[in-house]
Parts: structure tokens; C-alpha cells; sequence
């Protein structure tokens, strides 16, 4: 539950979350074992794997999504259940912070986006102007100047709803899919999640919908502004932004750019306007049925439900895509019904099963090795996207998505690790797919290697990085194209280092490729190594992150314990452990791009530094047996550990907190600790 309300910057330590489910020995009762510690949290991942193999744990993000799925529901005539409403007050309850606004992520002050949707979505299932959520939320609101300086995103989205006019949006013009491929601004070269965002989003602006003016939007446009409405010059807003909601403010690129598709859409001639928005409505339509109207996320997944539904109420894919949001939906008792930043099957389910191969608990694993082998076996992409170059889609055969084979959008790293966690499985004797299956898996990640060496995500790098100054998203970073990410390097170099000890007979050719991928996979690694010896991550918090895998990728495209780069980091790591033997590291460290510690240990850092540290070749007891202890310290009865600050991150400002990183992470490094100690390799 979110608790802080102190301001991003300047950024200050954070101790980690309360939680009732810990338990803390009392001082005086003897240190837990580390080796007792392993056997509990691995017996507990055991337990908690589902039945189709995979483990999966929420991957939270905010109140945007959920308050987004209400709106859309009202715009389009879809009634919410009273069973569901309920369940999602629950959330935004659990939510709000004191203040009365609710914030990007879990320890995020309150953003004016996210509470302006969160306020108009609660108004829309039912709650009263004068509930008291409304009126600490309004209070919020009305404090920052009202809903006129809500970030872009925000605007849109008051536009589509009649609570704020379209001379005030930004414009996002259709007509740019009419671009030949080869231009350099095609939205083919922009991040998939940020093309297939922008491409609904075109098309609502391309035809200015409004809904109707009912007495709810009478009232909320008297609750929302502190000048009446109708007074409200909105093109005069256009660049005005919250503050406290930004963090990429509009380049002189880009407000040239708003500034020249304001005079075209002036002159736009109507038949190529018609011609921009069908050809979207082609490609919204493709991405539904092709993701089974999942669609990549739930943002863009809404945003094509109220695309195609503004060009035709009847449409049967309006439905669909409708109903296909819910694929995304995470319930509990504790936070009731929600959006899921993402579906994680397969990234769990890996990094689980490489947890319970490190170490003397891989013995009492087979089990749960054999129910992961039917998992991977059933989700491996094994078809490809028809027609994907019209499409603009990278090779999807052979790989494995970040969530399952329905969601149909394989990544490079999920890849990688889903063929680490294969070798695993296939070194316990316990399962083996077809060869030619891990070949694909292989060649695919080939397809994923970036001409600098590094990898990108779910496409190879198509735009020129000179895109980021043209980022419409304001409150997002780093989001216009694919980069090489040093944790995807890492993974994919390990997957790749799998498959060879899959197959044992491997095409010439594709052998030949791996070897040199691989060097220049290692090459970009070395590059990107910070003058500390640190790496930073993309999508974790953050240093201790990125280093852990700027290590593990060193050592296993063959770089020894004593390469320079690797005691660098080594070095590093132990710089930053904290006075109480583990490490620490605030989501702020992922907006100021610098390292900053938080106040006492976490759990999920500890893991990752040890597992980095154990990687680069520090033995001392004096520097891992205090972090393994405060590792077995805090683990639960049950085995698992107790909720801390967030991990994960998305485009530097989108904290995601993945809900098993303290738990399989916990049990790899005692695992890998415990198997140092067996072979007698510790030193004092």
C-alpha cells in the first residue's frame, strides 16, 4: 500500500515497506541458518508454482490502468458490475494516499494524471462528489491549478470524455502512417509499446470524439477546473504541465514539431486524413487479433478498444478488444480488482527454475523441473506472425513471450533466460525438447542482436536514437526506440551460451554466429561500463541491478575473476554495501539516473549483489556471510520473504514492483552461497 507523499526530488532515502508478515528474531535468539533459510524458501517457490508449470506473481503498477478500463467502459456503454465495482474500489482505496491523490507507482508521490483519472473513473462506477475520497482527492486537484495542467496522455483522455477541448491536445497526427518506410519519423521505428500506443491515440485525434454532455460530465467539469468550464481557453493549456507529474519536458524538436502538424492539420486534405485512419484501423485490427485482443498491454489494449469503437459502435472487434482487457486483471483480498502492469509467466517461471538448480536443493526439485518442461514446451512460439514485414513485426518463431504463447510478443531476454532455465531442467536429466526447437530459440535471439553488439527487447533497434528528442509522453523516459539494454545483453549471451549445451550437433553456420554474437555482445558490455565499475539497469532498480547482469554477461562470454572489468565491479558492489551487511537502492535512482541507496537493506538488492559478487569472484566471508545472514534474518515462516521497496522499472519513472524478486532471487543466492561453502571455497 503506498504511503509517501514526499516530493521526487530531491530524492531521499527510503527504509523499506513495513510488513506484517515478517518476522524478525528477537536479539538475543540464535542467527537463522543460511543452508535452513535455502530449504524453506525453496520448499515455499516449490508450493507456489501453478498448475500449468509456470510460477506467476503480480507485476503492480497504478491506478492509471484500472481508472483507465472504467473510463473506457463508460465512453463505450459497458456496464460494470456492481460485484466488480466493488472490487475495484477496494483498490483505489488501498491506494489513495493520505493526501488524497494517488501516484505512478507503489512509493510514488501523488501525480496529477494518475488522480484526475482515478477521481474521474470513481466518479464514473457511483461515488458522490461529497464521499469523503472524493473530496480529499478534489481538494488534491483543485490545489495544483485543476485538471488543465494534466500532462498530455491526461488531455487526451479528458478530450475523448468532454473535459477538455481537442485545441488543447497536442496533436498526433494519423497521417504519419502514411510516411514511406524509409523515412526516419515512420512510426515503424519507435519502440513497439510507444507505436502501438500513438497509433490508437491517432486516430482518436484524427477524429476528435467527444462523448456526450450528460450531468456527470456537467458536474465533474465543475469539480475538476477552478474556472467554470465554459471559460477555459484550452489551446493556451497546451504546453502547460504539472510538475510534478514530468519528467521528459518537450524538447525544442518536438514543439517544432507539434507546431508544423498544427498547420497541417489546417490544410489536411480530408480523403488522405480517411485514408491515414483506415490504414490505422488496419493495423489497431492486425495487432488485436494477432495478440487474441490481449493486445502488448493494457494501455494501448483500451486505446484500441475506443479507436475502433469511435469509428463504428457496432464493430465486433469493439467487443473483443473489450473483453480481451481482461487478461490483464489481478485480484486479491487484500488490494481487491485491478490492472496488471504485466502478465509474467514465463519470467518467473525462469528465474524460479534457475533458483531451485543452484545448489543442494535442486535434488528435491525434479518435480517442479518437469511441470516447468511441459510449460516451456507448450509456450514456445512455433508459428510466425503472418504477413509480419506489413506488419512491421520482428520474427516471433522460436522465442518465448514475457508472459505466455497468447500473448504472442516474444522478447530477447525472456528468450534467453527461458533457454538457461532449459539447460537447467535438461541437466537434472528430468526433460528434453526436440533440438530443433532450441535452434529456433537460438536463431531467434539472433534476430534480436542489435548492429552495436547489445539487444534490444521485443525488436531490434529500427530508429535513430535522435527519436528521443521527439518523446510526446512527458512523463516517461528513454521510450522512443529500442536500445541495447545491458540486461538483455546478459541474458541473451546466456542463452545462447544454453543452447549450446542443448544441442550438441549445431548447424555450422548458426555455431559461427553465436561465437561472434557473443563477442559483441560481450564488446558493448565493456563499453557501457560506467568509469565506478557499475552498469546501469533499464528495467530494475537500478546500479545493483545492472551490474549483477553487466557481470553474469562478462563471465559468460568467458571474461575470468580477474578481468579488469570485472573487479571493477566487484569493487563497486562492495562500495555500496550498507552498514547492516546488504544492499539497498531507492526507485529514485532510476529517474536521477545516479545512484542512491536507501536507508537500510532490501532484500531483493541483497540477492542480486550477492549473486553478482559470487559471479566476480569475491570469496570472503567478512564480505558475504553478513548479507547472507540478513537474507536468512528476514525470511517468513512460510519461506518466503517479506515486501520491500520495488524492483522493477519501465522507462524510468514506471516503477513496477515484480512480487517474486525477494523470493526466487533470495533462494539463488543462498543457493549459490551454500554451494561455495559445500566445495570449501570460502576464505576468511
Amino acid at each position: 500500500m503506498p504511503t509517501s507523499t514526499a516530493p521526487v526530488s530531491p530524492p531521499s532515502p527510503i527504509a523499506p515497506a513495513p510488513d506484517q508478515g515478517a518476522t524478525r528474531p528477537p536479539p538475543n535468539e540464535r542467527k537463522p541458518s543460511a543452508e535452513a533459510a535455502l530449504r524453506r524458501g525453496a520448499a515455499y517457490l516449490q508450493a507456489i508454482q501453478r498448475d500449468g508449470g509456470y510460477w506467476e506473481e503480480e507485476v503492480v503498477w497504478c491506478p492509471m490502468l484500472t481508472a483507465q478500463y472504467v473510463i473506457t467502459s463508460y465512453v463505450i456503454g459497458r456496464s460494470i458490475s456492481p460485484t466488480r465495482k466493488a472490487k475495484f474500489t477496494r483498490y483505489f482505496d488501498v491506494w489513495q494516499l493520505d493526501d488524497g491523490s494517488w501516484g505512478m507507482h507503489a512509493e510514488s508521490p501523488g501525480y496529477l494524471f494518475v488522480t484526475t483519472l482515478s477521481y474521474v473513473a470513481m466518479r464514473m462506477m457511483g461515488h458522490a462528489a461529497d464521499d469523503p475520497r472524493m473530496k480529499r482527492a478534489r481538494a488534491w486537484i483543485l490545489s495544483r491549478g485543476g485538471a488543465v495542467t494534466v500532462p498530455s496522455w491526461g488531455k487526451l483522455w479528458l478530450a475523448v470524455i468532454n473535459l477538455y477541448k481537442w485545441e488543447g491536445v497536442h496533436p498526433i497526427l494519423p497521417e504519419l502512417w502514411m510516411l514511406p518506410d524509409s523515412n526516419p519519423a515512420h512510426p515503424r521505428r519507435y519502440y513497439c509499446h510507444t507505436r502501438l500506443i500513438y497509433l490508437p491515440i491517432g486516430v482518436l485525434y484524427g477524429v476528435r470524439h467527444q462523448a456526450p454532455v450528460d450531468a456527470l460530465i456537467r458536474a465533474l467539469r465543475r469539480e475538476l477546473f477552478v474556472e467554470p468550464f465554459e471559460e477555459i481557453r484550452f489551446g493556451r493549456f497546451r504546453n502547460a504541465m504539472s510538475e510534478g507529474d514530468m519528467f521528459a519536458w518537450p524538447t525544442p524538436p518536438i514543439r517544432i514539431a507539434y507546431e508544423a502538424s498544427r498547420l497541417f492539420d489546417k490544410v489536411a486534405p480530408s480523403g488522405l486524413r480517411r485514408r491515414a485512419i483506415a490504414r490505422c484501423e488496419a493495423h489497431i485490427r492486425h495487432h488485436l487479433r494477432e495478440s487474441r485482443y490481449a493486445s502488448v498491454s493494457p494501455v494501448n489494449g483500451l486505446l484500441n478498444c475506443l479507436a475502433l469503437w469511435v469509428l463504428n459502435p457496432e464493430d465486433e472487434d469493439v467487443g473483443r478488444a473489450y473483453d480481451g482487457a481482461d487478461y490483464w486483471l489481478w485480484e486479491d483480498e487484500a488490494e481487491g480488482l485491478r490492472f496488471n502492469g504485466a502478465r509474467s509467466q514465463t519470467w518467473d517461471t525462469s528465474f524460479a527454475i534457475q533458483a531451485l538448480a543452484a545448489g543442494s536443493v535442486a535434488e528435491s526439485s525434479e518435480e517442479a523441473f518437469a511441470r516447468a518442461a511441459a510449460y516451456y514446451d507448450e509456450h514456445q512460439m512455433q508459428d510466425e506472425i503472418e504477413e509480419r514485414e506489413r506488419w512491421y513485426r520482428d520474427r516471433a518463431l522460436g522465442g518465448f513471450c514475457f508472459s505466455d504463447k497468447h500473448h504472442r510478443w516474444p522478447v530477447s531476454d525472456c528468450t534467453g533466460e527461458a533457454l538457461a532455465a532449459l539447460a537447467a531442467i535438461a541437466d537434472r536429466g528430468v526433460s528434453k525438447m526436440p533440438d530443433d526447437r532450441y535452434t529456433k530459440a537460438a536463431e531467434f535471439l539472433l534476430t534480436r542482436q542489435n548492429e552495436d553488439g547489445g539487444w534490444g527487447s521485443y525488436e531490434r533497434k529500427r530508429g535513430n536514437l535522435l527519436l528521443e528528442q521527439l518523446n510526446p509522453s512527458e512523463m516517461f523516459g528513454n521510450c522512443m526506440v529500442e536500445h541495447s539494454y545491458i540486461e538483455c545483453t546478459a541474458s541473451c549471451i546466456r542463452g545462447l551460451l544454453a543452447y549450446r549445451k542443448l544441442v550438441q550437433y549445431r548447424p555450422p553456420k548458426l555455431d559461427v554466429a553465436i561465437s561472434k554474437s557473443i563477442v559483441a555482445g560481450a564488446a558493448l558490455l565493456r563499453r557501457e561500463q560506467r568509469a565506478d565499475g557499475s552498469w546501469p539497469g533499464f528495467w530494475g532498480v537500478n546500479f545493483t541491478y545492472g551490474t549483477m547482469f553487466g557481470i553474469s554477461g562478462l563471465r559468460d562470454a568467458g571474461a575470468t575473476c580477474d578481468d579488469p572489468a570485472v573487479r571493477r565491479a566487484r569493487d563497486w558492489l562492495i562500495r555500496a554495501q550498507l552498514s547492516d551487511g546488504g544492499w539497498g537502492e531507492t526507485w529514485q535512482s532510476c529517474v536521477e539516473e545516479r545512484y542512491i541507496p536507501s536507508a537500510t537493506s532490501q532484500v531483493i538488492m541483497t540477492s542480486w549483489a550477492l549473486l553478482g559478487l559470487l559471479a566476480a569472484g569475491e570469496r570472503r566471508r567478512s564480505v558475504l556471510a553478513p548479507a547472507v545472514e540478513l537474507l536468512a534474518s528476514r525470511q517468513r515462516a512460510d519461506g518466503s520473504w517479506p515486501k520491500e521497496g520495488v524492483g522493477g522499472v519501465f522507462f524510468n519513472t514506471a516503477m513496477h514492483h515484480y512480487k517474486l524478486y525477494k523470493d526466487y532471487f533470495s533462494v539463488w543466492a543462498l543457493g549459490e552461497f551454500a554451494a561455495f561453502v559445500e566445495r570449501g571455497e570460502l576464505v576468511a
